[in-house]
């Protein structure tokens, strides 16, 4: 929360370190992306000529070197198409290019945190500017105190700034015993449905991003500047919903899981958007379903609190009768109904899969679990 007379500092600081970010970026695209050290020794000097302080220049040039090195694996891993396609020769064909109030790193050298007074101490390129007065929880004001390690990022976003600290948070001992696994199966029509009956339904997810979606094309037809101006207001509305809603289930989750000694098994859904082919008027649904999130939020809270996690095969599950373990395609009857054609067990298709993972969970657990005791001599 910067003074009037601290912000324009703070803004100006980002887009001098972004720019020369863009030259240096330009800078190892000509020479072909040398290691780190290399980039140092044709860069340094330059940036200290623009007026970046050395720490300021360091993190620079590493930002640079780590953004293309992440470049590197998604074209390694085929995020960006195959050899040859469109959206592969784009990215390959020019240097990374940085927004003018993209994230830049602070060290403890150029920003300093005094807790008690709520104000952070920090360089730019007017100087060091001190008492910037900045708000948060009391929770994370306590994790701030205790647990804040290494570099925090400043951003500017909407013409608000945010400082966004690393916090080295140790993990809770793991409960090597756990009383069985709760399964979790993720969906579309059910955001997640746990064998413990707990059902998130998601039907007023999928409400609210037709309804966004309705309202994009309307403004985006509309193309006036007010119209303009809407949608930069309401850009990033609809993520901010998901992932709060994400972080209610995940929550529910770990919490029940915590509480009665269990463990969590989740599917693993590793690239099933290049797996499933759908209609074209499915492939928004399936595109906007952020179960990598959800995933990601439980991995995390399981973490803090202890609650052993697994990830299992999501093969058959939906088709397998969690009563007798017959499987066949035409148990599943509808998408909520499913019906075993070999005991008669009737129940909601999600909630059998769930019952399934959390048993394919509790094996995996076990098998792995036996791997880690060592041999007998």
């Amino acid at each position: 929360m910067p003074e009037a007379d601290q912000a324009p500092a703070l803004s100006a600081t980002l887009r001098a370190v972004n720019e020369s970010a863009n030259w240096v970026s330009g800078m190892a695209f000509e020479r072909g992306v040398p290691s780190e050290y290399e980039l140092r020794k044709h860069t340094y000097a330059e940036l200290k000529q623009r007026g970046l302080g050395a720490q300021a220049a360091q993190h620079t040039i590493k930002k640079v070197r780590d953004a293309y090195t992440t470049l590197k694996a998604n074209i390694r891993a085929g995020n960006l198409g195959k050899p040859g396609g469109k959206r592969r020769i784009k990215v390959e064909s020019k240097p990374i290019v940085f927004r003018p109030e993209a994230a830049h790193p602070y060290d403890d050298r150029c920003l300093s945190w005094q807790y008690d007074a709520h104000t952070v101490s920090m360089w730019t390129t007017a100087g060091r500017l001190k008492n910037i007065c900045f708000v948060c929880s009391a929770d994370a004001l306590k994790t701030l105190r205790e647990h804040r390690k290494g570099e925090s990022d400043l951003i500017e976003r909407d013409g608000a700034f945010y400082l966004v600290a690393v916090c080295d948070i140790p993990e809770a001992p793991v409960n090597e015993n756990p009383h069985g696994f709760h399964g979790v199966d993720l969906g579309v029509v059910n955001i997640a449905t746990a064998s413990t009956g707990y059902r998130a339904a998601g039907r007023g997810m999928n409400r609210h991003r037709k309804r966004q979606l309705e309202l994009r094309r309307k403004l985006q037809a509309k193309g006036t500047k007010s119209a303009k101006r809407r949608l930069k207001h309401r850009s990033r509305k609809e993520s901010r919903h998901a992932a709060n809603v994400n972080h209610i289930i995940s929550k529910t989750i770990v919490t029940t899981a915590e509480r009665t000694g269990a463990g969590i098994a989740l599917e693993d859904l590793t690239g099933i958007r290049d797996r499933v082919r759908l209609r074209k008027d499915q492939r928004t649904t399936l595109h906007s379903w952020s179960f990598h999130q959800l995933a990601s939020f439980v991995e995390y809270k399981a973490k803090r609190a202890g609650v052993p996690l697994v990830y299992v095969d999501p093969a058959y599950t939906s088709q397998q009768c969690s009563e007798c373990g017959y499987i066949d395609r035409k148990n599943r009857v509808d998408q909520a109904t499913f019906a075993c054609r070999s005991c008669g067990a009737l129940m909601h298709a999600d909630d059998n899969a769930s019952h399934n993972i959390g048993r394919k969970g509790e094996a995996v657990w076990i098998s792995g679990r036996e791997s880690r005791v060592p041999a007998t001599p």
